[in-house]
């Protein structure tokens, strides 16, 4: 005899099927488009400040159009609703991205900027209603997996359209059509939006668990939420995204206008961190889901600041390419962390709130961090000398790039210890956890003759 909750988690698990190709093609609009925004920028001659600004600003006013979702939310209480309208608004403004800075070229690093603010503003608009809805379509216990799953299809298309990109850039490079290259992988991602937002539109809002958002008031939430574990959490996340940015924007600028790298070059550089994520996510998900994801910031938080000190060392393009490989590999890890720690900490009713709040923190340190980065980028030097050491670097971003990585270390060594686990895990002593990490587990199944052993 066929029970009414068999349908309905037939519907479930339909609606986890296309939140999945929705993540694949939302990717391959991030690889082939959004990671090559920068680059665009550049041509458009922008310069060190204008490249900083158009990583960060976006990111501000897009955590604001999060909160305004969050108000929305709480009185339409239709989720896909809010999902569409900023998934189909985000399709249509990659043509005013790409038109009006070809067509107005000396105000077209000013214009990139303008629309690349809409842009994500309208991505952020649909984040609060989107996390709400897939996580009360998936079982709080296999969060993690799902998350896990769901990113690394991400990393895959991703990669193959950041791969894609960077050659349609090259060749238009050789035959001197840049623009042209812009032009189509731009029109691409565009296209890849609309397929993304073709399966937003299956998800079945009628087979999750009625989750009413109640109101909003940010001084209340932050208040009574996740206890003083959430408050130090949202600290440590916001000051680490400051620490982080002062670095994150200018990799390209090292890379294509100091280093002199070609597209295809910038594209493998990029490439590789996707490699890293993708060969390890869903290792950090069944770490995160078994041990916490307390765990995992823990692990990450502290190799993390390393990635940047190493710009110092070398210019060699495959020594920095095996460092941001490494880095997709550490990030895949801090990132999932990230999010599924929020996911934890808040109720259900609140889980918008609690995402909205999350990444309106993280802005404002992405916007510090890059216009603070920005300003070192003008007065740091490019030589150093100290007693036993002479280094004569490329530009001076790498000397930033290092201030990046000292700071992160300050962060994650004052503010770790201040918040915990906010639900029961699995205990593990810290070698045990040393041996589950990805990349460590398998050579220690090389080495003890039992290669490719995996967890159940």
């Amino acid at each position: 005899m066929t029970t009414g909750l068999e349908p309905r988690e037939a519907a479930r698990e339909r609606s986890r099927c296309y939140g999945i190709r929705d993540g694949a093609w939302f990717a391959v609009m991030q690889g082939g488009g959004e990671n090559y925004l920068s680059a665009f920028a550049l041509l458009l001659h922008a310069t060190a400040f204008q490249i900083g600004l158009l990583s960060a600003l976006p990111q501000l006013v897009g955590t604001w159009t999060q909160l305004l979702s969050v108000k929305v939310l709480s009185r339409v209480h239709h989720r896909k609703t809010i999902i569409l309208t900023g998934a189909i608004g985000q399709t249509f403004l990659w043509l005013p991205l790409l038109a009006l800075p070809l067509f107005f070229p000396a105000q077209g690093p000013w214009l990139l900027i303008a629309c690349t603010v809409l842009y994500f503003g309208m991505g952020h608009f649909v984040i609060p209603a989107w996390n709400s809805l897939i996580t009360d379509l998936v079982d709080p216990t296999t969060r993690g997996t799902y998350f896990a799953r769901r990113a690394k299809v991400m990393a895959v298309t991703s990669f193959a359209a950041l791969c894609g990109a960077g050659l349609l850039l090259n060749v238009a490079e050789a035959w001197d059509h840049r623009w042209a290259g812009f032009a189509l992988i731009f029109l691409l991602a565009a296209t890849a939006r609309a397929v993304s937002a073709r399966y937003l539109a299956r998800l079945d809002e009628t087979a999750a668990p009625a989750t009413r958002e109640a109101e909003f008031r940010p001084l209340d939430f932050l208040r009574h939420a996740g206890g003083g574990h959430l408050k130090n959490f949202l600290l440590f996340s916001g000051l680490m995204h400051v620490c982080v940015l002062i670095a994150g924007p200018y990799f390209v600028i090292y890379m294509l206008r100091d280093l002199r790298f070609t597209y295809l070059q910038y594209a493998t550089w990029l490439a590789t961190g996707v490699l890293g994520q993708f060969l390890t996510l869903n290792q950090w998900g069944r770490i995160g889901d078994r041990f916490g994801n307390k765990k995992i910031l823990l692990v990450t938080s502290l190799t993390v600041p390393f990635l940047p000190m190493l710009y110092l060392f070398s210019t060699n393009f495959y020594f920095i390419v095996v460092v941001n490989f490494l880095g997709g590999v550490i990030w895949a890890g801090l990132s999932l962390g990230l999010q599924n720690y929020v996911f934890d900490s808040v109720r259900a009713e609140d889980r918008a709130k609690g995402v909205a709040v999350w990444n309106t923190v993280n802005a404002l340190g992405w916007f510090v961090g890059a216009m603070l980065g920005g300003w070192l980028a003008t007065v740091a030097p490019s030589e150093i000398s100290l007693p036993g050491l002479e280094l004569r670097l490329a530009s001076n971003l790498p000397v930033v790039f290092f201030i990046s990585g000292a700071l992160r270390l300050v962060v994650a060594l004052s503010l770790l210890r201040t918040f915990g686990e906010t639900r029961p895990v699995e205990p593990i002593s810290h070698r045990d956890l040393f041996a589950e990490l990805p990349l460590v587990k398998p050579l220690n199944g090389v080495l003890s003759g039992r290669p490719g052993q995996q967890e159940p």
